[in-house]
């Protein structure tokens, strides 16, 4: 069955950085497009980032923008979130996405996800 394992998270200073990794498995990972979301305390899930089957095309948050990188690995079924200068307001649980169909573009919408992982918190301390 698909399965998507987040890591990488932890406790950060402000200012610092972190990647996030997301191992997929059960399905074909390099003709699917993968998303990044994050839900905070109190807060809806909300996007983050997106990458297109082919790690061609990126799609970021306003706020993620200038500080947060994807990127994806199709040798290996894996997907990045590099974040720098992090924020205390970026503390949240991460969750990695595949998409539903295939040879799809990067998406926004959770609508557009039918696959998800268990989230790995990332906590940024001020």
């Amino acid at each position: 069955q698909v399965q998507l394992v987040e890591s990488g998270g932890g406790l950060v200073q402000a200012g610092g950085s972190l990647r996030l990794s997301c191992t997929a498995s059960g399905f074909v990972f390099s003709i699917n497009a993968m998303g990044w979301f994050r839900q905070q305390p109190r807060k809806e899930r909300e996007f983050v980032s997106a990458i297109n089957w082919s790690g061609q095309r990126t799609l970021y948050q306003d706020s993620a923008k200038g500080r947060f990188t994807i990127s994806r690995d199709n040798a290996k079924n894996m997907v990045y979130l590099k974040m720098n200068s992090l924020k205390p307001e970026d503390t949240a649980v991460y969750y990695c996405a595949a998409q539903n169909g295939i040879f799809q573009e990067e998406s926004s919408s959770d609508n557009s996800y039918g696959y998800w992982g268990q989230g790995t918190q990332v906590t940024v301390s001020s």
